[in-house]
């Protein structure tokens, strides 16, 4: 098969534990590019986040992609445009703040430059700020301050109390919005419907690409959907074992250059 796009999780699968694109991985998919692939950058992350890692790969030169808040936004690294932007429902946030009063869990969420978060800020908080390496505003009154459009909620916290509310809110937002891990202790909350797999299609539609043209490659949760929609759905061998059971193929770790490799295997070739 001629793969056309490829559909990189960030965390734990492109970048290693150091949180580092490995040259030979870089290299690969530089080489790639070169060979007429596209590829997408496809993170629970916020844009601004992702960008360095797009300038860094050449994506603005070669027509990549960013698809950011697990397929929220999709933005054209090669003009800047945002392709799909799908906002989260505001009128669920006042309760799903009432729901989490009692917890130890803080509320997170973006504008363009910043991240916001209610008064309960934690250590895995300060996580997010360090992966976005940007500024975290506090806000005591959560609902007031959140003014603006978002694309998603993002939940932080110890991880057995983060099952425990996981549990409760899909219940309670069951066919409403989509809640589910990207970490141990990162719990996302997005517009129902909008995952990574569900927003692709759109992305392959405007590139004229078909779904067997795609591979996708992830380690956790969140990445479950693309890798079960693409052509050839790749999970990392140090990902969870319910993503490994639905890939296609289990190529070698972040910390061993699994894309890689699988590059020479499978797109290099």
């Amino acid at each position: 098969m001629d793969y056309k796009l490829i559909a990189l999780d960030i965390d734990g699968t492109l970048t290693n534990s150091k949180k580092e694109i490995s040259p030979r991985t870089r290299y690969a998919l530089l080489e790639a590019q070169e060979r007429g692939k596209k590829i997408v950058l496809a993170s629970g992350r916020h844009p601004i986040g992702i960008y360095p890692i797009a300038r860094d790969l050449m994506l603005d030169r070669y027509g990549g992609f960013i698809m950011s808040f697990n397929g929220g936004k999709i933005i054209d690294c090669s003009t800047g445009e945002t392709v799909v932007s799908k906002p989260f429902p505001r009128e669920y946030l006042s309760d799903i703040v009432g729901v989490l009063s009692s917890s130890n869990i803080t509320i997170n969420t973006y504008d363009d430059k910043y991240i916001y978060s209610d008064s309960k800020v934690n250590d895995y908080s300060y996580i997010e700020r360090d992966i976005l390496k940007t500024d975290m505003i506090v806000v005591d009154d959560f609902v007031s301050a959140i003014k603006f459009s978002i694309n998603k909620l993002l939940l932080a916290g110890e991880p057995y109390e983060l099952d425990k509310y996981q549990e409760k809110l899909q219940k309670r937002y069951d066919g409403l919005l989509d809640i589910y891990k990207s970490a141990p202790y990162f719990l996302e909350i997005m517009p129902f419907g909008v995952t990574k797999g569900s927003m692709l299609p759109l992305l392959l539609q405007k590139l004229d690409i078909r779904r067997e043209e795609l591979v996708a490659f992830g380690d956790h949760y969140n990445d479950m959907t693309m890798i079960g929609y693409a052509g050839l759905g790749v999970a990392m061998a140090n990902g969870e074992n319910d993503v490994k059971k639905i890939a296609d193929y289990v190529c070698e770790s972040n910390d061993d250059d699994g894309i890689a490799k699988t590059f020479q295997k499978f797109i290099l070739r």
